[in-house]
C-alpha cells in the first residue's frame, strides 16, 4: 500500500471471474484528490477477497448500481454532483447518491467516461447531471456490459466521512468497475456502499 492505496490483483477479482481491463485506482483518484495525501483526505484503501453483507450483495455484481442500492433501500435514488471537469474527450465527477424520501447516502461514486464513446443524446443527459449515470444508460436501451474489477475496503478519511454522514476511520466497502458501451470501454468507476440500513 502507498499513500493509502493498494495495488489492485493482478488475476481475477473477488468473486472469481476474470479479471477485465484494468482501471487504475490511482488514475480516479487524481481526478480529485492529491495522492500524496489520498490517505488522510479520502480513506486508506486495501484489496478485499471478501466482505460481509449486506455489502458483498451490493457491491459484488456486474450490474447498475443505480438499480441495485435502489432495489436495496426500497426508493429512488438521486445524483447530486459534488464537483466535475471536462479535460479532452474526458468526463470526471465525483458523485453521491441519495435516497429520495429518506435522504440516505447509498453510494459514493467517481465517474471517468469517454464523451465520443457516448451516443450525442446520451452525452447530454449525462452532462445534465440530473439523473443516475446508470439510469440515463437503462433509459437509453444501448448495449451495455459492467465488468466488476476489484474489491475494496476502505478506511473512511474526513472527506469520505463527511460526505458519507459517517465517522473518520470506520470501514466501509467499495469496488472499481468498468462499463462497455456498444462495445467499448467506456466508462470507468470507483463506487463505495453507504452505511447499511439498521436491523429490523
Amino acid at each position: 500500500m502507498t499513500n493509502g492505496i493498494a495495488t489492485p490483483d493482478d488475476d481475477s477479482n473477488a468473486s472469481g471471474r476474470s479479471a477485465c481491463p484494468t482501471i487504475e485506482l490511482t488514475e480516479l483518484l487524481a481526478e480529485f484528490y492529491d495522492l500524496d495525501a489520498v490517505g488522510s483526505q479520502l480513506g486508506d484503501f486495501s484489496n478485499a477477497h471478501t466482505i460481509p453483507e449486506p455489502y458483498n450483495g451490493i457491491l459484488n455484481h456486474c450490474e447498475h448500481m443505480t438499480e441495485t442500492v435502489e432495489a436495496y433501500h426500497g426508493e429512488p435514488v438521486d445524483v447530486h454532483v459534488q464537483r466535475c471537469h471536462k479535460r479532452d474527450n474526458w468526463y470526471c465527477r465525483e458523485i453521491l447518491l441519495a435516497t429520495r424520501q429518506s435522504h440516505r447516502i447509498a453510494l459514493y461514486g467517481i465517474v471517468r467516461l469517454r464523451i465520443d464513446a457516448l451516443q450525442p443524446e446520451c452525452w447530454r443527459r449525462i452532462e445534465e447531471q440530473a439523473t443516475p449515470l446508470g439510469k440515463v444508460l437503462i433509459e437509453h436501451n444501448v448495449h451495455r456490459d459492467v465488468q466488476l474489477c476489484q474489491l475494496w475496503k476502505v478506511q473512511a478519511g474526513p472527506c469520505l466521512s463527511t460526505m458519507m454522514r459517517t465517522q473518520v476511520g470506520d470501514t466501509m466497502y467499495g469496488r472499481t468497475a468498468l462499463i462497455f458501451y456498444n462495445g467499448e470501454p467506456a466508462i470507468q468507476l470507483l463506487e463505495i456502499a453507504g452505511a447499511a440500513l439498521p436491523e429490523s
